[in-house]
């Protein structure tokens, strides 16, 4: 049997052609079709729903309170019943027809994994900007760097179209973390070179409707996932977002506290508190949109989060103004060394009373 999985969300006017195209591919064959609905606003589960009465091999999971990319996959194979499991977009800009192409690759090879590619010589983009395909090609540099080096001829590592063999890649499929910032990626890093992987060229075309989901998170995501890999995935995801979070605190706080002090004339010890509050509120409405923002905090919950967060932080708040001033007074004069000491402390209290308390999840 072969599975073929996509992800969707907003997708409503791109999905049914793309599902009658493959249909028509796959008719030969044992087959089924998993559609992955993060609840989308626009009615994709609802057209999926509509098309499914003429095809009993369509199956639709609408996830409701869950979404992301790389969870709606992991999601998708992991319900699949194919020997072969297919991966695609639902933005019909993977031609259908590579499909086949894919298939026949992983049948004749025995390969664990087959990736379109975006990047080989007799790849086409159509669908793809010229800042977007340059984009891609750094991406992929930077990811070839963290991988293992069995997969150093690959030219597409971030692909959303590919094909796996379930029962060589099933373990690693489980292991994926479901924040990850693309699941070939993720799938590449955590096998660490034992899958086999070949690469076919791919027809990227040019979007019909809709919009890109490629934005700031997107970008943010990837530069987690290469730093998690170079550190040999020892420190949790958030736990490294979250670092670098915090040294943008360190920069907002000594900014306000140059800023008070030299502009307002404010002395350093009252302007101290100020800064750190500034910092510590920049932190926390920066790791909302990024570090948790599959359980992003909105409207009022965002302000009640706010308090929990200056909460949680007040203790090392405190010790931050008191050993920063104390340094300060008895160390050192040298106002940034003063401020460095007392900001090493506050990352780990702040990382793990503010992931159990302010945003409910665990590390």
């Amino acid at each position: 049997m072969i599975s073929i999985v996509i992800p969707t969300f907003n997708e409503a006017e791109n999905i049914i052609p793309l599902l009658k195209n493959l249909v028509e591919l796959v008719n030969d064959f044992e087959y089924e079709i998993i559609v992955i609905d993060d609840d989308s606003p626009d009615g994709t589960s609802d057209e999926v729903n509509k098309y499914m009465k003429f095809n009993k091999r369509i199956k639709l999971i609408t996830r409701i309170g869950r979404s992301g990319l790389s969870s709606a996959i992991k999601e998708g194979l992991i319900f699949a019943q194919g020997k072969y499991l297919l991966v695609l977009d639902g933005d019909g800009q993977h031609h259908p027809s590579f499909v086949l192409e894919m298939l026949e690759e992983i049948k004749q090879t025995k390969s664990d994994i087959v990736i379109g590619s975006r990047f080989l010589n007799s790849s086409k983009l159509e669908g793809l900007s010229n800042k977007r395909s340059l984009g891609s090609k750094i991406a992929n540099k930077l990811a070839r760097i963290s991988l293992s080096k069995n997969y150093m001829k690959l030219t597409d590592y971030l692909s959303g179209c590919f094909c796996l063999d379930k029962e060589t890649t099933k373990k690693f499929i489980r292991k994926i973390e479901i924040n990850g910032f693309k699941f070939l990626y993720e799938l590449l890093s955590l096998s660490r070179g034992k899958l086999s992987v070949i690469e076919v060229p791919l027809l990227f075309k040019e979007r019909k409707f809709g919009n890109s989901k490629l934005d700031i998170a997107i970008v943010w995501d990837f530069l987690i996932s290469i730093i998690h890999n170079l550190t040999l995935r020892l420190l949790p995801r958030r736990a490294i977002s979250f670092g670098l979070v915090g040294i943008s605190g360190v920069f907002v706080q000594l900014f306000m506290t140059s800023f008070l002090v030299e502009i307002f004339s404010i002395d350093f010890y009252n302007a101290l508190p100020f800064a750190v509050i500034s910092a510590a509120t920049s932190n926390f409405l920066i790791n909302n949109q990024l570090t948790f923002r599959s359980d992003r905090l909105k409207n009022l919950a965002l302000l009640i989060g706010l308090l929990k967060f200056l909460i949680v932080a007040s203790l090392p708040v405190i010790a931050n103004v008191g050993i920063t001033t104390a340094f300060y007074k008895y160390i050192s004069a040298d106002t940034f060394i003063a401020q460095i000491a007392g900001i090493a402390i506050v990352y780990a209290w702040n990382y793990l009373a503010s992931s159990s308390f302010v945003w409910k999840k665990s590390i």
